[in-house]
């Protein structure tokens, strides 16, 4: 299966971030993009151009926190976490997600993944 690249996650990067905090608990940025990868079976890849931006817009909007503190590796690292907003928004907007997805499969005329 192709790499889905940035610009087809636009919509959804917000989504896969509050996701992999509200699994995972506090996370730095490369922490979270590793997690998304996995998750997705190497399929999902994000750039740091792509997430640091969307992770400052999540901040800004009250969905997540972020202070300086210690990488799993002992490393000075800057770690995000889901607040309460942000996990009422995540529980909204994964609804929304998925009532398109089905409505967009609908319309492509696809029942399940392609094969």
């Amino acid at each position: 299966m192709g790499k889905v690249d940035a610009g087809t996650l636009y919509g959804t990067l917000n989504l896969l971030i509050l996701q992999s905090l509200a699994e995972e608990g506090r996370l730095h940025g490369l922490g979270i993009a590793n997690r998304i990868q996995a998750v997705s079976q190497e399929v999902l890849r994000i750039e740091e151009g792509a997430l640091y931006p969307a992770l400052h817009r999540l901040q800004r909007s009250g969905l997540v926190t972020a202070e300086w503190g210690l990488s799993a590796k002992g490393r000075r690292a800057k770690l995000y976490e889901i607040t309460a907003e942000g996990r009422e928004r995540l529980q909204r907007e994964v609804g929304n997600w998925v009532q398109n997805a089905a409505a967009v499969a609908r319309v492509l005329n696809v029942a399940d993944e392609p094969s």
